[in-house]
């Protein structure tokens, strides 16, 4: 079995996360992440923006250099055409996906997040009467082009529905997981809420049909392996407890479909040990770090809330505890950019006010030499 080092691991998850070799489109990069975090709507739209190519260059065309990044139009015009979508798919978190892979994802993990949350919807007086009353106003309301989220909160207070002390968040986030409303197409700075079955349905591209939820194409024991696959190709190295952590899925079952995998499609994945716990990734990932391992090298500027940082339990190839704790102080659920070198965090960013000065960085410690140089250059190319 091959040998990491945690430096490795890290210089390797940018590769593997599109951030060296750009994917050519935002759906693509949508798709192969499967899941990317997005309860920042503005930082998960540079996520997927600083992961694909403008021009339709990318990967597919041999990898470009990243002296070229989407831009965060070309994200929002996927939005507006129907080609990705956020809601909920795990975690009770908003996440941006593709919006073919909505249904069977909602299918897999909805039924126990629906069971996780049930007892603060009884505590918000949200009985199911409450519920049904809503999903029929909503499906009233956002027929056609949707609403805001403020106007689905009007019209269920005209219907006599309370909104106030979170209920209106929960009807929403309810409505989400049963596969009945998602944030669709852009209306300035947020989005309007849409139908899934208007809106996925009218816009699924040819061979990429939707999947919602009453009528998914894979059985559960299918979804749970291409979910672990996709996730191991598009984030490792990373361990079956990273995958675990982030879709809040089972050990067991998630053993059993790694095993699975092993075994009908051996040639899709390889085993790293790192520090004594084996890591999965693509197969031919240390090959292809092998040949790009100077870009890995190179300073990042990345959003808060981004993927390097969230889509794994153990973030110690990126971050110590430490730097953690500043990235995210008083552990208050509010991530900060973070400035990386070689993989790793050595600092936090911020946009600043200062003429001539476009970001603020707070370092870890001493800057590097190349940070220093690269942040200004980094900073104009920011996605836009």
């Amino acid at each position: 079995m091959l040998t990491l080092t945690p430096q490795l691991v890290a210089r390797m998850r940018l590769l593997a996360q599109g951030l060296i070799e750009p994917w050519p489109t935002p759906v693509e990069a949508a798709r192969s992440l499967t899941c990317t975090q997005g309860q920042d709507y503005p930082g998960s739209t540079i996520s997927l923006a600083l992961r694909s190519a403008p021009g339709g260059s990318g990967r597919s065309t041999g990898g470009t250099s990243r002296n070229t990044t989407g831009t965060t139009a070309a994200v929002r015009q996927a939005y507006d055409a129907g080609l990705i979508v956020r809601s909920w798919p795990m975690r009770g978190t908003l996440f941006v996906v593709a919006s073919e892979d909505l249904g069977w994802i909602l299918e897999l993990t909805g039924p126990k997040m629906l069971t996780a949350t049930g007892r603060r919807r009884e505590e918000l007086g949200l009985d199911p009467g409450t519920l049904r009353t809503a999903e029929a106003t909503a499906v009233r309301e956002l027929s056609g082009t949707g609403l805001t989220r403020a106007g689905l909160l009007e019209a269920w207070t005209r219907e006599g529905i309370a909104v106030d002390s979170g209920r209106g968040y929960h009807l929403i986030f309810f409505l989400a997981l049963t596969g009945v409303l998602c944030f669709g197409p852009t209306e300035g700075n947020q989005q309007r809420i849409v139908l899934v079955q208007e809106w996925i349905g009218a816009h699924a591209p040819s061979g990429h049909a939707p999947s919602p939820p009453a009528s998914s194409a894979r059985s559960r024991d299918e979804a749970l392996r291409e979910l672990l696959l996709r996730y191991l190709r598009s984030h490792g190295p990373a361990t079956l407890e990273d995958f675990c952590w982030w879709s809040k899925l089972g050990k067991t079952e998630a053993r059993a479909a790694l095993r699975e995998i092993q075994g009908e499609a051996p040639d899709q994945l390889e085993a790293a040990d790192v520090g004594g716990r084996e890591h999965w990734m693509a197969a031919g990932l240390p090959d292809r770090y092998a040949d790009r391992a100077r870009a890995t090298a190179a300073p990042l500027l990345l959003p808060g809330f981004d993927e390097i940082v969230l889509g794994y339990q153990d973030r110690s190839a990126v971050l110590t505890k430490a730097e953690e704790a500043r990235v995210v102080p008083g552990r208050n659920g509010v991530f900060k950019g973070t400035v990386l070198h070689r993989g790793h965090a050595v600092g936090t960013w911020k946009r600043s006010t200062r003429q001539g000065h476009p970001v603020q960085v707070e370092p870890f410690g001493t800057l590097p030499g190349p940070v220093q140089t690269a942040v200004p250059r980094l900073s104009a190319r920011w996605p836009g």
